[in-house]
């Protein structure tokens, strides 16, 4: 048995961040899971209806992996990845960095994981592994599925080879934090305005604001699109409340994001886009209820009253994201001053 001491699970919302939680504190970098979040501009929106897809999608994030390569570069990270086709070299990577003593973040499908509780394929799923044995791997995953949980390396190896929509080539990483890094606060300021700009500024219409102006038009369809609304719609309003993300599609993670950045940095650009987004939460709650009822129901009364909230929301994140656009880096502090 190889075992990565102190690591530790915390009770964490979405996977990626919780991985790269675990792998930063292994090197003494201690981040809210909302603050890597936000360093990381994770903050997006996609409406995706691709050939072959059975039922539309809304992301509320940028794309899996994107986050951590984010992270990485605005903190001056050394991100080392590792992919093969090799199931035999893939497991080599992991374990020789577990016996080397340091976690292991991977990317995989979730279905294949013996304790996920949704057995759902989704292949940019993402987890820390801290040890092994000669039956299991030992990770850490987010609070609803268990924090630190255990699933054999049979089903392991099955989730990294899974082939997909957003799957990986048994992709393992790990992050090292190099001296003279710098100061994860110096860096909120670009992270928000980064992520601002691309909200603001997508290459297509189904990305950003004007990607819930599309699924404000199209939601209201939604029972024209299904042949099973229990199930569909019903699914739709899982992925947007439960699906390891606390819920409103990422942007409770981004209000909590927000509000921590506004209690060091005196904005009020920062704290208007901390109010709507705030605002914006509550409703995207109040989307997903509605989906849920009208696959409940097939009361299309219910789609309707979505899509309108949706015209508000594209219009309140619009003018969250240009106040954050705005926002200018704090002046350094007065000759003489101890702040």
């Amino acid at each position: 048995m190889s075992t990565v001491t102190g690591v530790e699970s915390r009770g964490t919302r979405h996977c990626e961040t919780t991985a790269l939680g675990v792998l930063l504190r292994h090197e003494g970098l201690d981040l809210s899971e909302p603050v890597l979040f936000g360093l990381a501009s994770g903050l997006s929106f996609v409406y995706w209806d691709g050939k072959g897809m059975g039922f539309p999608f809304l992301g509320g994030r940028v794309k899996p992996f994107e986050l951590t390569r984010n992270l990485a570069a605005r903190l001056g990270l050394e991100l080392l990845v590792q992919e093969t086709a090799s199931p035999r070299k893939a497991w080599q990577n992991v374990a020789a960095a577990i016996d080397a003593g340091r976690p292991v973040g991977l990317q995989l499908d979730s279905h294949h994981l013996e304790y996920f509780t949704s057995k759902v394929h989704f292949g940019g799923h993402v987890v820390a592994v801290y040890g092994y044995d000669d039956q299991d791997a030992y990770l850490v995953d987010t609070g609803p599925q268990g924090g630190a949980v255990s699933t054999s390396l049979a089903s392991l190896a099955l989730a990294r080879a899974e082939r997909g929509p957003m799957t990986a080539r048994n992709r393992s990483f790990t992050l090292t934090v190099p001296g003279g890094a710098p100061a994860p606060q110096d860096r909120i300021v670009p992270a928000i305005r980064s992520c601002a700009e691309s909200f603001l500024n997508p290459p297509i219409a189904n990305l950003g604001y004007r990607g819930i102006e599309r699924a404000a038009a199209l939601v209201p369809r939604w029972l024209q699109r299904t042949d099973d609304p229990q199930v569909d719609l019903a699914q739709a309003a899982v992925l947007m409340e439960r699906a390891g993300t606390g819920g409103a599609l990422f942007r409770n993670l981004y209000r909590d994001f927000l509000g921590e950045c506004a209690a060091s940095i005196d904005s009020g650009d920062l704290r208007t886009g901390h109010r709507l987004y705030t605002e914006a939460a509550a409703l995207w709650t109040e989307v997903a209820a509605l989906i849920a009822a009208a696959g409940e129901s097939a009361d299309a009364a219910h789609l309707t009253q979505a899509g309108a909230i949706l015209h508000d929301l594209a219009r309140l994140e619009r003018d969250a994201m240009r106040a954050l656009s705005r926002l200018e880096a704090p002046g350094p502090a007065p000759a003489g001053s101890t702040a």
